[in-house]
């Protein structure tokens, strides 16, 4: 056996009438289609049911797997106590997913917290499907900070696993769609909210789960959405197979969006092998970008390289243009991976003899010392799409009517304090979020008076 059925839902607190008291008849239509979900969950009598939930425990480079033999929780921080929950886990599979990715070296398993109360993502779901059906075990799991592609392969990896146990298994992926759908919801308005829930039930009422890769970090996060992650865990966990998919309901009268699809398996299909196919796209694109590298970014590139795989900061090429030998500028290298960050370490002011130097320097930081991220290593180095940025000299200035986002980068200081933002990043629309990031970057608080200066940049790709 193997996954059975999968089901997008959402988790709102308030569709419990205990909670709700009347307001959870604002989504009836949710409330209806959440009812034949369970039903349908019912039918099938799975063996198993896997619950992906953004509000169970999450880290930023692991999958972390509910430990134990079974948890407890209930409503009561929503006003509810006497709506309760005990569930039993499949330790069986925990193990088979824990022995695998400890094997693989994949970041994933019972490591970390041991919450061992439910979270309400979890909970909301289990209160329709646990009214029809009870004659299963658990597995509850979080999301992680890696990328979407990452979250496919954990997908992948549960997949395996319950066909190696052979599990008759049902996914059920908990999250919420846009929370920004209109002015008066409780975290108001964004343009991105209504294009995100519109994309996001195209892509999904069709399983065209390859689309899922193309919603960008940014977008996201404006649109505040918190069940993307989950939606990929679970088209994951249909890796390879056709799958017939069906809308059940959409809605947005409350400010944030709550969708709710089936997707009930048909057979093997070898076209939907979505990490595979997005892969050698993403290899290819790859390519033909390093192909069309200027000097800057060949030179950032054989720097990262040549430290990651061998230890080694070579010198300055022979083939170096004049002009890079010539000059002495402070440069950053900004270093991505399937779109997300993954190092960026530059110098505000140059540092080394040369610009060449100061790139193949700043390079291996951005490779190995970037505190927020691990050392890249070597399996990495074809997914990475490297940029450098030339810096021109800083300029005080007296206000911010004088920065812009787009043309200049900012410098914020405080006594012995600073920070610095690039220009023409994604998600940084307003000088005010330029300045703030700046802020946080050097740990100046909002209280502390601030000088600002500007540059202007060459970005290399």
């Amino acid at each position: 056996m193997s996954i059975i059925a999968a089901f997008m839902v959402p988790h709102p607190p308030m569709i419990v009438p205990a909670v709700g008291k009347g307001s959870e008849r604002q989504i009836e239509k949710t409330i209806r289609a959440y009812e034949k979900v369970a039903d349908e969950i019912a039918s099938l009598k799975p063996d198993t049911i896997i619950i992906s939930s953004p509000h169970s425990i999450m880290y930023s480079d692991y999958f972390h797997i509910s430990p134990g033999t079974g948890a407890e929780g209930s409503f009561a921080d929503f006003g509810a106590g006497e709506i309760k929950f005990n569930v039993q886990y499949d330790t069986e599979l925990v193990s088979m997913i824990s022995d695998r990715a400890k094997c693989t070296g994949f970041p994933a398993g019972i490591m970390g917290e041991r919450k061992k109360e439910l979270d309400h993502g979890t909970m909301v779901p289990l209160w329709f499907i646990q009214k029809k059906y009870r004659d299963f075990k658990l597995l509850r799991t979080g999301l992680s900070g890696f990328d979407l592609l990452k979250h496919y392969e954990y997908g992948i990896m549960i997949k395996e696993a319950v066909e190696d146990l052979d599990r008759k298994a049902v996914y059920v992926a908990s999250g919420d769609l846009s929370h920004k759908l209109q002015t008066y919801g409780p975290y108001g308005f964004a343009d991105e909210g209504p294009e995100y829930d519109a994309r996001i039930m195209d892509v999904c009422s069709a399983a065209r789960f390859g689309e899922l890769f193309d919603f960008d970090e940014s977008f996201c996060e404006k649109a505040a959405e918190c069940g993307h992650k989950s939606f990929v865990i679970m088209a994951g966990a249909l890796d390879g197979k056709s799958v017939e998919a069906r809308q059940y309901s959409h809605e947005d009268v409350t400010g944030v969006g709550y969708g709710i699809c089936s997707f009930i398996p048909t057979g093997n299909d070898e076209t939907r092998h979505f990490l595979k196919n997005r892969l050698q796209i993403v290899e290819d694109e790859l390519e033909k970008k390093k192909q069309k590298s200027d000097a800057y970014v060949k030179l950032a590139r054989a720097s990262a390289e040549s430290y990651v795989r061998n230890g080694e900061i070579i010198e300055v090429p022979d083939w170096v243009p004049g002009e890079m030998l010539k000059a002495k500028a402070g440069a950053f290298v900004s270093i991505h991976k399937f779109g997300a960050l993954r190092g960026c370490i530059g110098t505000i002011l140059p540092t080394k003899e040369n610009l060449a130097e100061e790139i193949i320097r700043n390079a291996v930081s951005a490779v190995s010392e970037d505190p927020r991220f691990d050392s890249v290593e070597a399996g990495e180095l074809k997914w990475l799409d490297i940029n450098v940025d030339v810096l021109g000299e800083p300029e005080k200035i007296k206000s911010k009517d004088e920065l812009d986002v787009k043309k200049y980068g900012v410098i914020v200081q405080s006594g012995y304090k600073r920070g610095l933002l690039l220009p023409d990043l994604d998600g940084v629309d307003t000088v005010e979020q330029q300045i703030e990031i700046a802020r946080r970057k050097g740990g100046i608080s909002p209280s502390e008076k601030i000088e600002l200066s500007r540059f202007e940049v060459v970005r290399h790709f």
